[in-house]
């Protein structure tokens, strides 16, 4: 499974355990709203939250030993529009050492082209 895999599912099911073995002591992650910076125990703790975010529709649009970019439609637990995120990853010796957000903000009517929803 490759680490954008395991980091999805691990984030969705909130498996803290299995982000804490794929996120480097020194990672950090600067998210696309509130101008904040997170470290890894704030990543775990907000992972493992109950106000923590869900996804669907994961895709990995590239993935080697060095970066990794994916896109999700993302769903915040404080009822603010579901948005469209773009993940930007850096990784060394196997685990994620930063993580970088962009997004859209999605209308509550959206729906995702093809889909019978």
């Amino acid at each position: 499974m490759s680490i954008i895999e395991v980091y999805n599912e691990a984030w969705d099911t909130g498996n803290v355990e299995a982000l804490a073995s794929i996120i480097h002591d020194d990672c950090v992650f600067n998210p696309h709203v509130g101008g904040i910076t997170m470290n890894k125990d704030e990543i775990l703790g907000f992972a493992g939250g109950e106000h923590r975010p869900t996804s669907e529709h994961n895709r990995i649009l590239f993935e080697n030993d060095e970066v990794g970019v994916a896109h999700s439609i993302v769903h915040f637990a404080n009822d603010s529009d579901s948005e469209a995120v773009m993940t930007f990853m850096r990784f060394k010796d196997g685990q994620i050492i930063s993580v970088e957000t962009g997004a859209t903000p999605l209308s509550d009517d959206y729906q995702l082209i093809g889909s019978n929803a």
